[in-house]
C-alpha cells in the first residue's frame, strides 16, 4: 500500500463485525472470552470515530513543549481538569494472569494481529508522513494524538470493570502495538502511549479510589494528557537512586526534585513520578498537574523530539496521604521499571524494523562501480547483521513480556531485552547510517533520525509501560 500524500484528504472505511456487550461505558464489545474480544472492540472504537474518514495531518503543528526552548522557559504545569475523587469501596481490580498454554507458540493470535494489522497501517499511513513535520515542532500534532485514542491504547491493561478491554494482563499486546507504532516513528510513538502508561501504572497498582477517579478520563473519549515520569536529568541515573524526594508530614507528603524525559510535560494533567519516600526507598506517586509547586521546563533532545519531552520541576509540592499508589511497595515499583524496559525494547524493535526494511531497498537500487552496493559482500553481511540482531531482540522480548503477562519472574528476560536492544538498536541505527553513506547523514533520508531515536532507548526510563 502506498503512502498518500498527507496533505490531500482520503476517505477510509473500517467495518467491524456485530458485539454481543457492553461495557461499564456503554462502549459495545465482546467479552474478554470471545477469541476476537479485544481486536473486535479497537475496531469498534476505530469504526464509530467521527473523524476516521480524515486522517489529515495539519500543515502546521501546534507546538507544545518547545515554543521557548531556544532561550528557555519555565511554566506552571497545565490546569488540571478536576478529577472527581472517590472513596475507596473495596479492593482494587486488578487485570487476571494469561494462563499458560502449555506450548511455546510465537503466532500472534487472532485478537493481536486484528489490533497490530490496525495500529501498523495507521503508522504507515500516519506517523511515519508526518513524521518530519513532528520533529520540525517538537510535537506530535493533536489529530494523530485523537486518532490513536480512538483506538483504544489506554485500555489494553485496564480491566472491563473498570472501562477497559480485557480482564486478562496483556504485555505481549502492549509490545507488538508499541513495535507497530514505532514501525512508523518512535518520537510519535511514544507521545500516544505516553497515557496508557499511567492508566496501566493505576491499573496494576493503584487503589480502589484511584483507579475510581483517575482511569473514568483515561477510559473516556477525552482522554488527558498524562506522564508517567522516573528519569532525572544526572550522569549514570540509576531509577532505584533518586534524587527526588518525599518527605512525610503530618498531613501527607512533601515532593521535591527534578524529572527529565517527561512526555508533553506542558499539556499533562496528571503524572505518576517516581520519588524517594524516606525510610522507605523509591516508590510512586499520583500528582494532578494543577497542584501549587509543580513547573514544566523545556528539555531539548538529541532524538524522540516528536514526543514533546521536557523537565518536571518539583517544588515544596504538598500531597495527601493517598497520593502514594496503591500499597506503594518496592516489589510494585521494581515491576513498573521491568515493564518500562519492556515497553521501550519493543519501541526498538518497530524502529529497527523500520531501519531494516529501508536500507535492504536502498542497496539494491544504489549503484557504484556499475553494480547495485548490494552485490558488494560487506554490505550485503551488514544487512544480514540487522535482521539476525532484531531477530534476536524480538525472541528475547517477547519471551519477557509473556512470562510477565503470566506473573512469573521475568527479571532475567527483561534485563537481556532491554540489554539487546540498547546495544543492538544503537548498533542498528549506525549500521544503517553507515549503508546510506553521505545520505545518511542528511534529513532527505530518515535513518539519521531513527538512528537519533534508538540511542534514547539504553538511556530513557519511564514514560511507557506495557
Amino acid at each position: 500500500m502506498g503512502v498518500p500524500d498527507v496533505t490531500q484528504s482520503y476517505t477510509r472505511t473500517w467495518r467491524a463485525p456485530p458485539f454481543r456487550t457492553t461495557t461499564p461505558r456503554g462502549v459495545p464489545v465482546a467479552t474478554h472470552r470471545d477469541p476476537m474480544g479485544i481486536g473486535l472492540a479497537v475496531l469498534n472504537r476505530i469504526a464509530s470515530s467521527s473523524t476516521v474518514d480524515r486522517l489529515r495531518l495539519r500543515k502546521t503543528a501546534e507546538r507544545a513543549v518547545y515554543e521557548g526552548a531556544r532561550s528557555g522557559f519555565r511554566v506552571a504545569g497545565a490546569t488540571s481538569r478536576a478529577f472527581r475523587r472517590v472513596q475507596a469501596s473495596g479492593a482494587p481490580t486488578r487485570p487476571a494472569r494469561t494462563p499458560d498454554s502449555g506450548v511455546f507458540d510465537l503466532e500472534p493470535t487472532e485478537d493481536q494481529q486484528m489490533i497490530v494489522g490496525v495500529v501498523r497501517e495507521f503508522a504507515a499511513e500516519v506517523l511515519r508522513p508526518g513524521a518530519p513535520a513532528a520533529e520540525d515542532v517538537n510535537d506530535t500534532p493533536k489529530e494523530v494524538l485523537a486518532q490513536t485514542s480512538e483506538f483504544g491504547l489506554t485500555l489494553l491493561n485496564v480491566p472491563e470493570s473498570l472501562g477497559g478491554l480485557s480482564e486478562d494482563r496483556s504485555a505481549v499486546t502492549g509490545v507488538l502495538v508499541a513495535e507497530a507504532l514505532a514501525e512508523g516513528d518512535m518520537g510519535q510513538a511514544v507521545a500516544c502511549l505516553a497515557p496508557a502508561a499511567v492508566a496501566t501504572a493505576i491499573s496494576l497498582w493503584g487503589s480502589d479510589a484511584q483507579q475510581q477517579t483517575y482511569l473514568p478520563a483515561l477510559t473516556g473519549d477525552d482522554i488527558p494528557a498524562a506522564a508517567l515520569a522516573v528519569a532525572e536529568p544526572r550522569p549514570l541515573f540509576d531509577p532505584f537512586e533518586l534524587q527526588t524526594t518525599a518527605v512525610r508530614t503530618a498531613s501527607g507528603y512533601v515532593l521535591n526534585g527534578v524529572k527529565s524525559g517527561v512526555v508533553r510535560g506542558s499539556e499533562a494533567e496528571l503524572f505518576v513520578v517516581a520519588a524517594d519516600i524516606e525510610g522507605q526507598g523509591p516508590r510512586l506517586l499520583v500528582v494532578e498537574s494543577g497542584t501549587e509547586g509543580v513547573a514544566i521546563e523545556a528539555d531539548p533532545s538529541m532524538g524522540l523530539r516528536a514526543a514533546g519531552l521536557s523537565r518536571l520541576v518539583l517544588t515544596d509540592v504538598e500531597l495527601p496521604a493517598d497520593a502514594i499508589l496503591g500499597q506503594g511497595t518496592e516489589d510494585d515499583y521494581r515491576e513498573c521499571i521491568r515493564l518500562s524496559r519492556l515497553a521501550w525494547a519493543g519501541l526498538a524493535l518497530g524502529t529497527g524494523k523500520a531501519v531494516l526494511d529501508y536500507v535492504k531497498d536502498y542497496v539494491k537500487t544504489r549503484s557504484a562501480f556499475g553494480e547495485p552496493i548490494a552485490h558488494r559482500q560487506a554490505v550485503a553481511f551488514m544487512v544480514a547483521n540487522i535482521a539476525i540482531e532484531l531477530e534476536g531482540m524480538r525472541l528475547v522480548t517477547l519471551k519477557a513480556a509473556s512470562r510477565a503477562e503470566q506473573g512469573l519472574d521475568f527479571s532475567r528476560e527483561v534485563a537481556l531485552a532491554r540489554r539487546l536492544a540498547g546495544e543492538y538498536g544503537m548498533k542498528i541505527g549506525t549500521d544503517g547510517v553507515q549503508l546510506l553513506g553521505g545520505h545518511g547523514f542528511v534529513k532527505e533520508h530518515p535513518v539519521e533520525r531513527w538512528y537519533r531515536d534508538l540511542r534514547a532507548v539504553g538511556l530513557m526510563e519511564g514514560a511507557v509501560l506495557v
